[in-house]
């Protein structure tokens, strides 16, 4: 009796164990693959002056300087280009030496790379010059996820990133990261869910003081192509910096970041309506779940309230209804009619003086309206629409991108959520190994 009583609970704690065994495997299952919404992204942490392992440009040759940034607060995984006070700048020498890229990536003794470099940009080789004049060095304000590139081999082995806020990168026209700053490795808009990462510190790149998941922010491309860029100075918050797009600061003018701009009523709007007002006003966009919420969503709250008077680059949570099921994208990037005209600290957006778009061609890359200032290099930058700095609040007018010009993103993959009349509030699930 006592042998049949040991077996039998020895029979028990096997069941037991093959039990658990199977729980493991269906939750493993679940998170890979057969719910859908539980995957993780693999993500590998860079640390704000930790050079690349396998880097396009030799570091040590200063083609670009991170800073020493604090990363700030998101109210929302997916923000857009032209979001006010998205980026930093600093009123010292240039973060970015593009002048010194282009001159690397156009000597024929480095021409495998430059072959990979356009090749991940969707430009050709002899596009190289004129599109690095259409981009804008800033440094990165929130830890910032994106798709980065490795040099091996030849080729461009890609890898989901996350950039630490304080890296230096150049910015495409719609605000889009296109290469980091110290080592020329291209970028492109991180594919994943922001929302649904694990993010890996290793080979040097050890967690940061200050990282936390709700400061994660993937970019998406402006609505239109920007005529400016409206950062914040990373050394002193209470100045804004506008920045003309293909510039590299010397042409900087200043503006007054604590100026008090009061939250418009917005209730019954659309989501998209809304952001363009509060964009015009050089207020940030908010919103809760990880999808952000369809243009036609009707805006039922906002967090704070209208008449609230905020500071540049803060942040109004909008509280939506209804709208396109799934979380759709707001505007697509590509030519538009209609759009947010971003005008970092004023109250009214003015109205945008671009002409058309030109054509698009196959044998040269986009360029500027007809009516815009040539774009050049670093060393030779076109004047800004005011040759002085000023406090006052300057208006950055954007404009529709040409047809031809080279793609900028890919729409992330996020988890659809409902949106409720109550007060959003950004969830992040991240993991670190």
């Amino acid at each position: 009796m006592t042998f049949r009583a040991v077996l039998q609970r020895t029979g028990i704690s096997i069941v037991r164990r093959i039990a658990v065994l199977l729980g493991c495997v269906l939750v493993v299952s679940g998170l890979s693959g057969c719910g859908g919404g539980a995957h993780l992204f693999a993500v590998q942490a860079v640390a704000a002056r930790i050079p690349s392992l396998a880097p396009f440009f030799d570091e040590k040759q200063g083609l670009g300087q991170d800073a020493a940034v604090r990363s700030m607060p998101v109210r929302g995984s997916l923000q857009q280009g032209d979001t006010p006070g998205l980026y930093g700048g600093t009123k010292k020498p240039t973060v970015c030496d593009v002048a010194k890229l282009k001159r690397f990536l156009t000597d024929p003794a480095n021409r495998p790379k430059a072959v990979a470099w356009s090749g991940v940009l969707g430009i050709t080789t002899d596009q190289i010059p004129a599109y690095l004049d259409r981009l804008t060095p800033v440094l990165l304000r929130h830890d910032t996820l994106v798709q980065n590139h490795d040099y091996k081999k030849g080729k461009a082995t890609p890898y989901n990133s996350l950039l630490q806020a304080g890296i230096a990168i150049l910015v495409d026209e719609q605000g889009e990261p296109a290469a980091k700053c110290s080592c020329g490795n291209p970028l492109r808009p991180f594919k994943g869910d922001a929302s649904r990462i694990s993010v890996k510190f290793a080979d040097g790149n050890e967690k940061w003081n200050g990282y936390h998941a709700s400061s994660v922010v993937a970019v998406r491309p402006a609505p239109r192509r920007m005529e400016g860029l409206a950062l914040v100075d990373v050394d002193d918050p209470d100045t804004g910096i506008t920045r003309p797009v293909g510039t590299t600061g010397r042409h900087d003018t200043t503006f007054d970041a604590r100026r008090q701009h009061a939250v418009p009523d917005l209730a019954g709007a659309t989501f998209g309506d809304a952001r363009r007002q509060l964009v015009s006003r050089g207020l940030a966009v908010g919103y809760g779940g990880s999808a952000v919420p369809s243009d036609d969503a009707q805006v039922t709250a906002t967090d704070p309230p209208a008449g609230t008077e905020l500071r540049f680059g803060e942040y109004v949570l909008l509280s939506v209804a209804g709208g396109t099921s799934g979380g759709a994208a707001s505007t697509p990037p590509g030519p538009t009619t209609s759009g947010p005209t971003l005008a970092p600290p004023t109250s009214t957006a003015p109205p945008s003086t671009s002409a058309p778009a030109p054509p698009a061609s196959s044998s040269a890359p986009p360029s500027s309206p007809t009516n815009d200032p040539p774009p050049s290099s670093p060393t030779n930058d076109p004047p800004p629409s005011s040759s002085s700095s000023t406090t006052g609040s300057p208006s950055v007018v954007s404009h529709s991108p040409p047809p031809s010009a080279p793609v900028t993103s890919s729409t992330p993959v996020t988890a659809g959520a409902s949106m409720t009349t109550g007060t959003p509030t950004a969830t992040t699930t991240t993991t670190e190994t």
